[in-house]
């Protein structure tokens, strides 16, 4: 079976967030979890020239305590000084909807709005259950 890149990356991401509770996740137990409803994010933004660090900090500071997030982290692109990834796991698909209304996450909107400079790749991923092929 051939596996691509950014489904690599994806299973990667979403199964990393999934196991570790190291970067301030939401607790769950595994019975509160349908992994079959599990949503996964991994987007590129780029910012304003020079302006990564404020807009990560952005990022960071609207995405605590969100109800439903397993795992949000924000990476920079070793590659490009504006640019950064976005990885985000959910319990499911509508408490990313729902996050998107808390006041934190529009506050964050409105300060991080006039730094991006655009939006690169976007992937809606979910979890591949059971073992990973050889």
């Amino acid at each position: 079976m051939f596996v691509s890149r950014r489904t690599m990356i994806g299973g990667a991401a979403a199964a990393m967030l999934l196991a570790g509770r190291a970067w301030g996740m939401e607790a769950h137990t595994m019975e509160e979890i349908d992994e079959s409803q599990v949503y996964g994010l991994i987007g590129q933004m780029k910012a304003a020239p020079g302006r990564r660090d404020e807009l990560i900090g952005y990022l960071v500071e609207g995405s605590a305590a969100m109800p439903g997030n397993l795992g949000y982290r924000v990476w920079k692109d070793r590659a490009d000084a504006d640019a950064i990834w976005i990885t985000e796991v959910w319990k499911d698909e509508a408490s990313h909807k729902a996050s998107l209304q808390l006041p934190q996450v529009q506050e964050a909107i409105r300060k991080a709005r006039p730094i991006i400079a655009g939006f690169g790749a976007r992937a809606e991923v979910s979890p591949v259950g059971g073992a990973a092929p050889e």
